[in-house]
């Protein structure tokens, strides 16, 4: 009886600690009922159950539960796993090169990044995860995944993968590199239209993309088509300095609100814009997230660009780091973003008829294969007549420049119905195209019914 009397004061103190992290101890008798029922469980489990068990490792996975019912974006870090994010943000890795996050329970690919082995290897956004190597996803966090998935460059790592309208599950057998990311890229395409691609917000983003607006400008480039396609986002402080590119001194980027009063705050521009007047055109598809949508809205909400493409994502959380004891840490969401309209950027939802993140002006569907074959040549983008390399039309790169061509972005910005006026045939085409999402989704929402089974 006293060894019980010592486990359950371990318990007991464990549990206490817990709470007082979650600061919930102070709220209400029944979140006092809720921690008594923890400990009355952690204590049958620690008696009974066929192994031993440690009271530490009970309130990590208790920790774990907890975080996981909150969102798809927060997530208890234990010591490697903090070490590894911040390996990450330093700029190498051993790993395949994906981006990947929870929605809707099931472990899914938000991008693979450029030149990384899941780029080579055809794996696209939105692809779900159902194995590493042999071990299901199942109730996997992301945290988890990513350790499988890293390890020492010239090993292997197999990703069984389901996709829609694939009628299989894909296998994947990648072997890691040392991941190094390239995250800004520019272009002279035809017509002295200027071109750059962003993959990730760093803090160098901005600057980057200054001096590569500067050198078009000095080869006398017209307009810029400003690809975020694919690019899952990153430092809030970087999107909000390419803002200041584009529009007015003083002006609203973004803004965050949480429930606490004293984490709402308001992002303006600082600086006069060095490219106030440039015709802009920005790409985006389901790969586009957060930064990416800050951008895209930003400069939407004040009809600086015209933005063509598909749907973007739909992450408009702000997640801080807490560190905790033992080197823990904790990734928790404290707040969402708002746009200068006041709009915010929500997730999918097909069930209640949310559409997700950011909707261009112009809507275009590309296939998931055809978005895959488009990032793996987008390394080479070439508009010109005298390319003879064959290559997979990029239908919202053309459109972009056609668009520029005919002197049209500013009138389509101010309206957009315009574009299918002046373009018919694209009328019967998007919304059929806009059909087919419809229909996707749906049959998205059943296969994932499917899988959780």
């Amino acid at each position: 009886m006293y060894i019980l009397k010592i486990k359950r004061t371990l318990f007991i103190s464990a549990v206490i600690l817990f709470a007082g992290f979650l600061n919930a101890y102070a709220k209400s008798d029944e979140t006092y009922d809720a921690l008594r029922m923890m400990v009355d469980v952690m204590e049958i489990i620690d008696n009974n159950y066929v192994e031993t068990t440690k009271p530490k490792d009970l309130v990590i996975g208790a920790i774990n539960g907890v975080v996981r019912t909150l969102d798809p974006y927060s997530q208890f870090m234990d010591e490697k796993a903090y070490k590894e994010m911040k390996t990450e943000t330093q700029g190498s890795y051993g790993g395949v090169g994906l981006r990947i996050m929870m929605q809707d329970g099931i472990l899914t690919v938000l991008t693979p990044m450029p030149d990384t082995p899941a780029y080579y290897a055809g794996i696209l956004p939105e692809d779900k995860i159902i194995k590493i190597d042999e071990q299901s996803t199942e109730n996997m966090s992301s945290d988890e995944a990513v350790k499988l998935m890293r390890g020492n460059p010239g090993t292997f790592v197999v990703l069984t993968i389901s996709r829609p309208k694939a009628k299989e599950e894909l296998v994947f057998k990648i072997k890691r590199k040392m991941i190094k990311i390239e995250t800004v890229k520019k272009m002279m395409l035809e017509d002295n239209i200027g071109y750059i691609r962003l993959s990730e917000f760093n803090a160098q983003s901005a600057e980057d993309v200054a001096n590569m607006l500067n050198d078009l400008s000095k080869e006398k480039a017209k307009a810029l088509i400003f690809d975020l396609r694919n690019n899952p986002g990153g430092l809030l402080e970087s999107s909000v300095n390419i803002c200041e590119l584009f529009i007015k001194e003083g002006s609203l980027v973004v803004s965050t609100k949480g429930r606490d009063k004293a984490l709402e705050q308001n992002y303006y521009t600082k600086k006069k814009p060095l490219f106030p007047d440039i015709p802009l055109v920005i790409l985006i598809n389901k790969g586009s997230a957060s930064a990416s949508e800050i951008v895209t809205g930003t400069m939407q909400d004040y009809k600086r660009a015209l933005v063509i493409g598909g749907n973007s994502f739909g992450k408009g959380s702000v997640q801080t780091i807490i560190p905790l004891s033992d080197g823990n840490a904790l990734r928790l969401t404290i707040a969402k973003y708002y746009l200068p309209s006041g709009r915010t950027i929500v997730k999918q939802d097909v069930k209640k008829g949310i559409k997700s993140g950011i909707t261009p002006d112009v809507f275009i569907e590309v296939s998931p294969e055809t978005e895959g074959k488009l990032y793996m040549q987008s390394e080479s983008v070439k508009l010109s007549k005298d390319d003879n390399e064959p290559k997979i039309e990029d239908e919202v790169l053309q459109t972009a420049v056609k668009i520029i061509k005919a002197d049209k972005v500013n009138e389509y910005i101010n309206n957009h119905e315009k574009y299918l006026h002046d373009y018919p045939k694209e009328t019967q085409k998007i919304k059929s195209d806009e059909s087919k999402i419809n229909n996707k989704e749906t049959e998205n929402g059943k296969t994932e019914e499917r899988i959780k089974k």
